[in-house]
């Protein structure tokens, strides 16, 4: 530690010691400042045992006590009374405070991470933010709500540089290589290693390790090179050049290191480093509730949905500028390691038990103008980081595995979701080139719902010009979006009419009931839930976690999934409602608001197996960029799936009033498509 540091550090040291003996502070603030003031004593106790590795000798149970102390605050029961809850601290610190120091509690948590990782410069700022705050109460005289906004904003501010360049540095510098030494250096047969990451574990993280501790090596190979096999894949059929790149990024969740350890060699071999960098772990850099890298188990679901509003402490266009100039700074240092990035393989997981949020009052909420300001500078880091790690010339795969939570079945169940990502390919490819063929020829696709769902929808399609050689529907099979089965299209906005329901659905890791859009020309002109009994709440959840913050969204995507084996899997198990929408997207046909899949690559050149060009790749919306760039994109892409048991008929509409049906009653009649309800027919009689 550099002396100019050191001092720093000494200081602050001595200072919270202080604090958390006797606060000079009375009342509520007092209690607040001594609690969190034990809580830093606790980092700095956590900084000394990584740092001397004291972590790695320790015993199992004493790691999991240790991992209990470092997140017992926001845990089970004792988060009613923590001041990370936004409600409580609010109830006992005012309105004018609680929001406040519940923030500057939550952004403390960070120093989790700072401390196993041993990142000096965060550590020290998050314990001078602190004393910051405190200062502000001292001398007998409470302060200003203002004074302390100022504090926290100038703080995120002043310190982006920090916070944002080092975020662009782990995701593009191989040589940072905490997370990936742990992975490739650790006993994997031993549990312990999970603790090293300094993320909470659970017993489910424990599980999932022990099970794929007893696999067998010839099955780890082979899951670990479908996930890479088809990262490859995504560049060979798009023609894009795997051999420019050097690095890939690897995101997943702790207790799957076996694979990823696999993963890693495997894409060595294909010339590739692998970097693997956590999950933010300070709210300048997370995208409200979404986690982007690696991470262990919530410690607290409804903990971090009350905390994804809290930049509204200092949201506005002055501080976006500031992360914008930073953002541009930080890609310009980095641009050589940014030119040679391939893109991402996640890794993600399903079955978590679910998850339907409490609405608290209290919890901090992008007011309108800061909505518009969230969607400015999530557009402009997409320009940035599409300029600097170009659309065109990167990929991605992503695929799924359950976790324990599951159910007592998880082993089944973890058996037959490889089965399905490792279905025969070319078997979906050919029948659902009959779909293509026949989906080719119309001008637009009706939908309808049954039963309870009330989707009555007709989707507008771009229309093919040269029908020997051009196509509007992706012949979709396992490449970067595994496991198998779609084929999808960006509709023709105009003409796109109708409305859009599912009784039930998991987006995002949220649950919505009766979750209705209606679209006019293509864009959503109304939504609506039945999560709230009061209708606003409903619109306010749906325009906070499904648009986005946006006013309104384009309908990106019109796929139709084809794999019933799947469905009937989930069917069997009862984990329909737990799948995530990489499987649940292929189980019926979907529907994408925001971009479409071929966002920031529209003029790259695809073709489906039979040859013939892609040409449906944008939209009115997305056809803007050439003219101005900000109005065609909105940064996301939120997938919504229509169970084959809720749908009466999928048909394609033809120029002249003919119709051709695909779907009735949830079965495909298509000629040449049959064989795709051979599930379907099998469950039947096992029944």
């Amino acid at each position: 530690m550099e002396e100019i540091w050191r001092e720093r550090w000494q200081l602050a040291e001595e200072r919270i010691q202080e604090i958390a003996r006797e606060p000079e502070v009375q009342g509520k603030p007092g209690d607040y400042f001594r609690r969190i003031a034990g809580f830093l004593l606790l980092m700095l106790e956590a900084w000394d045992k990584a740092g001397q590795g004291v972590l790695k000798s320790a015993s199992l149970e004493e790691l999991k006590e240790w991992n209990d102390r470092l997140y017992g605050d926001i845990i089970g029961e004792a988060y009613a009374c923590s001041y990370a809850n936004p409600a409580y601290a609010v109830e006992e610190l005012t309105e004018a405070y609680g929001q406040i120091l519940s923030f500057v509690y939550a952004e403390l948590r960070g120093m989790i991470v700072y401390a196993y990782e041993g990142r000096t410069e965060e550590m020290l700022i998050c314990m001078e933010l602190f004393l910051q705050i405190y200062s502000e109460f001292e001398g007998g005289t409470l302060p200003g709500k203002e004074q302390l906004l100022s504090d926290v904003y100038w703080f995120m501010s002043d310190y982006s540089d920090v916070m944002v360049a080092g975020r662009v540095r782990e995701q593009l510098d191989p040589s940072l290589t905490f997370a990936r030494d742990l992975i490739m250096e650790s006993d994997l047969q031993d549990p312990r290693y999970l603790y090293q990451f300094g993320e909470y574990v659970t017993s489910m993280e424990l599980q999932t390790s022990r099970y794929l501790a007893g696999l067998p090596e010839e099955e780890i190979r082979k899951i670990a090179s479908v996930f890479t096999e088809g990262y490859r894949m995504g560049f060979l059929v798009n023609q894009k050049p795997l051999e420019k790149k050097k690095t890939v990024n690897i995101r997943y969740s702790l207790g799957f290191e076996r694979i990823i350890r696999q993963a890693v060699k495997n894409f060595e071999e294909m010339g590739l480093q692998s970097i693997i960098y956590r999950a933010a772990a300070s709210r300048i850099n997370m995208r409200e509730s979404n986690k982007i890298g690696y991470y262990g188990a919530p410690a607290n679901r409804q903990y971090e949905y009350d905390h994804k509003g809290d930049a509204a402490l200092f949201m506005d266009k002055a501080f976006a500028e500031r992360k914008i100039g930073v953002l541009k700074t930080a890609y310009e240092a980095y641009k050589e390691l940014a030119g040679v990035h391939g893109g991402p393989a996640v890794m993600e997981i399903f079955g978590e038990t679910p998850f339907e949020p409490e609405r608290k009052p209290e919890a901090l909420k992008l007011d309108e103008k800061q909505q518009e300001v969230q969607v400015y500078l999530n557009s402009r880091m997409g320009q940035l980081a599409n300029e600097y790690i170009r659309g065109d010339e990167r990929s991605f795969t992503i695929i799924a595995f359950p976790v324990p939570e599951i159910g007592e079945r998880f082993e089944e169940i973890f058996e037959e979701t490889v089965k399905i990502n490792t279905l025969d390919y070319m078997t979906w490819q050919r029948i659902q080139q009959r779909l293509v063929d026949v989906l080719d020829t119309g001008v637009a696709v009706q939908v309808l719902g049954k039963g309870r769902n009330r989707t009555d929808l007709k989707v507008s399609l771009v229309p093919v010009q040269d029908r020997e050689r051009e196509t509007i529907f992706e012949n979709c099979v396992a490449d970067v979006n595994i496991p198998v089965g779609e084929v999808f299209t960006s509709p023709k906005l105009a003409g796109t009419n109708g409305t859009l329901h599912v009784t039930g659905v998991y987006l995002n890791g949220l649950f919505y009931k009766d979750l209705e859009l209606t679209f006019r020309d293509g864009m959503i002109a109304d939504y609506t839930c039945g999560n709230y009994g009061e209708e606003e709440e409903n619109r306010r959840y749906i325009r906070e976690n499904v648009l986005m913050h946006h006013e309104t969204l384009p309908m990106g995507e019109f796929a139709i999934g084809t794999n019933t084996a799947a469905y009937m899997a989930a069917r069997r198990y009862e984990i329909s409602s737990r799948l995530p929408i990489l499987i649940a997207e292929k189980m019926g046909p979907h529907f994408a608001v925001g971009d479409t899949c071929f966002s920031w690559e529209e003029d790259v050149v695809t073709c489906n197996p039979d040859g013939k060009q892609m040409i449906a790749k944008e939209n009115e919306r997305s056809a803007l960029r050439k003219e101005d760039v900000s109005q065609a994109y909105y940064n996301c892409h939120t997938d919504i799936t229509i169970p084959y048991d809720e749908l009466k008929e999928i048909a394609v509409l033809h120029e002249g009033g003919g119709r051709t049906c695909l779907i009735r009653d949830g079965r495909f009649v298509l000629p040449g498509t049959e064989e795709l309800n051979v599930p379907f027919e099998q469950e039947t009689v096992q029944s």
